[in-house]
């Protein structure tokens, strides 16, 4: 059973297109499957859809690519509402510094310097697929694509380019801190909340939903 999902987990890390998949140890009306697991589930979590799916199926291990957006609040003045759900930046950023630096993390790289922790086994190399930006009122959006991402990679390159568009690094710098292969050469991890797992990609299914706070600008 495939189980798609919204809300926040433990770490302050944001989903609205995770998916869950797992075995029934009884039959259960599938169409049923969503309401019942709302009826359980607190508040911050909830369940999108449901769907039976071939016995090979996994959530994680069938996955083609995963979407992660990152929300800004670039104001001087901090938003109450957003607080917990957008990264309040209060200097000016420029996003075309920003796009030209991203466009050199495109392709397939050893992302080892935006890699938080190191994974036990297996290459540091991921395919970034699309990093693009765009600005609605005060609200920025960033929207990050890849084949998979390394341990607060999303969040070590948001950080990175942050320093970019605010004139702190300079925009030929992203391709010496990738050759660099080196987590001191990159820039800052940019927080949690403002991070959140928009969607992952299979074959015949795609669970992409925007945060609501950045319906008007995707």
């Amino acid at each position: 059973i495939k189980v798609t999902t919204a809300g926040r987990t433990d770490a302050g890390v944001h989903a609205t297109g995770q998916v869950v998949s797992f075995v029934a140890d009884r039959a259960f009306p599938i169409e049923r499957l969503t309401l019942a697991l709302n009826a359980s589930l607190p508040d911050d979590l909830t369940v999108r859809e449901a769907a039976n799916v071939a016995e090979r199926f996994s959530a994680r291990f069938s996955a083609l690519e995963r979407t992660y957006v990152y929300l800004v609040w670039n104001h001087a003045v901090p938003s109450a509402l957003l607080a917990r759900y957008a990264y309040h930046v209060y200097g000016a950023l420029d996003l075309d510094r920003m796009a030209e630096a991203a466009h050199g993390l495109i392709g397939e790289h050893d992302f080892r310097s935006f890699c938080g922790m190191l994974p036990e086994s297996g290459p540091t190399i991921r395919t970034v697929r699309a990093i693009t930006m765009r600005r609605s009122g005060d609200l920025v959006v960033l929207l990050l694509r890849a084949d998979g991402f390394l341990h607060r990679m999303v969040r070590n390159i948001v950080g990175t380019v942050l320093e970019i568009g605010n004139g702190r690094r300079d925009v030929a710098s992203i391709g010496p801190t990738l050759a660099a292969r080196s987590r001191t050469e990159a820039g800052h991890t940019a927080p949690a909340h403002g991070l959140y797992l928009a969607g992952v990609t299979y074959p015949d299914y795609d669970s992409f939903k925007a945060p609501p706070p950045a319906y008007d600008a995707m």
